[in-house]
């Protein structure tokens, strides 16, 4: 019999991989990014790279999912330049004192 384990929704703390919320918005931002390019039926990503302030290479890598090297605010950057607003919310204090929690919310 397979045993099957709940996830905790964010992939990269299942695997234990290191900052996993940073992680898990880069890759929300990126998929974003990904879905805004695809929509904007660029003709070729070198296209779409110049646009967004990137090497075709570091593009490719990114929709590929090698995101570590670039920074969150780079990403945000990136949608900028696509033409999107990018709000930062801070929410107010907690009542118990435990860290934050870190998310991206996309607008429709």
């Amino acid at each position: 019999m397979i045993e099957l384990e709940q996830g905790s929704g964010n992939v990269y703390a299942d695997i234990g991989a290191a900052e996993p919320d940073e992680m898990m918005v880069k890759a929300q931002l990126v998929a974003k990014l990904a879905e805004i390019i695809e929509a904007r039926h660029f003709t070729n990503q070198a296209e779409a790279a110049a646009v967004i302030g990137l090497t075709q290479p570091k593009l490719s890598s990114l929709l590929r999912g090698n995101f570590r090297g670039i920074s969150e605010a780079k990403l945000m950057d990136c949608l900028l330049r696509l033409g999107r607003d990018v709000q930062i919310v801070v929410g107010p204090a907690r009542a118990r004192p435990e860290p934050g929690r870190l998310a991206v919310v996309m607008a429709s």
